[in-house]
């Protein structure tokens, strides 16, 4: 495998974290969390262009590239106090699917056997079947749960013909055993896919499926009690895998089949923040954004708030395991400080 800092684009860091060479761990031993690019768009249906999505959700703030991001809401600086760094791109050519999820697969299954969290950025959702297979063998083969963030199921049994492509890697994970089927939470689902048989084959694994139709009538914050109960019963560890798509296109454009109707942004930064916070987080994934469809890099801006907001929960999690003080969320910005 050969490292590249960014497949496409000029060389850049997450956010100007301190990178790291994925076959010398000296370069991120004391790392928490790693950053791995996955620039991939061999597997998509509809409009690709997300190869080009690791460069964008690195590069994409207004504020100085310099490895620093204090969170408001929580108190802490994830890219900091987790020592995140970046291992740069997987060289993954889009003509050559099996090479380049093997490729994907070892370099996650050895981030997380190392014990660090491994944040993937997408690509297209195809990246999902190696990012948590390669979670699996390091934690647990069916011991890891999935909450994924979608308006598509990505289930079904094959693609134009193929069994891989980012329609299928839900039903790939699930048949191989990496993980279970009645610990895979889907949010946000709506629109015109997939078909009954599909939907059959998902009620026949257990798979739980929050609708929007279900999660307007309930509330995301009972429906994300509902995840977090069944992901945590008899699992080990959480991935989490976010489609951008799962928000409605109105605020996330850039992306290969937008679907209208989706979770508002600040919707999907507060559930994935709160997941961070209350589960065992194992691994995520953010794909699906496309740069050539974007609009002023809106939805670039929103994934990597996206890996911010999961990096910040983590954070506030491990500070909170060992016993050191942390903010209580939604407290008044100043409370305690003196003027």
């Amino acid at each position: 495998m050969v490292r590249l800092a960014n497949m496409y684009g000029p060389e850049a860091t997450f956010l100007g974290v301190a990178p790291g060479d994925p076959d010398d761990v000296s370069t991120w031993l004391d790392a928490q969390a790693l950053i791995i690019g996955a620039p991939f768009d061999g597997g998509t249906s509809h409009r690709s262009g997300c190869r080009f999505g690791p460069y964008a959700l690195r590069t994409s703030d207004y504020l100085p590239h310099d490895g620093m991001r204090p969170s408001l809401a929580l108190g802490v600086d994830p890219l900091v106090e987790l020592g995140v760094r970046d291992l740069g791109d997987v060289e993954m050519p889009s003509g050559d699917l099996a090479l380049s999820m093997s490729r994907l697969e070892a370099l996650v299954t050895r981030v997380a056997q190392w014990g660090a969290v491994p944040v993937i950025l997408g690509g297209d959702h195809t990246i999902a079947w190696p990012d948590v297979t390669g979670v699996a063998r390091a934690r647990g083969w069916g011991r890891v749960s999935v909450i994924h963030f979608d308006a598509h199921a990505d289930t079904a049994e094959s693609q134009f013909g193929s069994l891989y492509g980012h329609g299928t890697p839900m039903r790939r994970l699930i048949e191989s055993g990496a993980c279970r089927g009645d610990r895979f939470i889907q949010i946000g689902l709506r629109g015109y896919w997939p078909e009954p048989e599909t939907l059959a084959w998902m009620a026949a694994q257990g798979m739980r499926s929050f609708e929007m139709t279900e999660i307007v009538e309930r509330g995301l914050d009972v429906v994300l009690d509902d995840a977090i109960a069944l992901a945590l019963d008899d699992c080990d560890a959480v991935f989490v895998s976010v489609d951008v798509d799962v928000v409605d296109p109105g605020s996330a454009p850039g992306t290969g089949t937008p679907e209208p109707g989706g979770l508002s942004a600040r919707q999907l930064l507060d559930a994935v923040r709160r997941l961070a916070m209350e589960v065992p987080l194992a691994g995520l994934d953010v794909v699906e954004v496309s740069p050539p469809f974007d609009h002023a890099e809106i939805t670039a801006y929103l994934g990597n708030r996206v890996v911010l907001e999961a990096l910040g929960g983590l954070t506030w999690r491990r500070r909170r395991e060992a016993g050191d003080p942390v903010r209580r969320p939604g407290s008044p910005l100043l409370e305690g400080r003196t003027p």
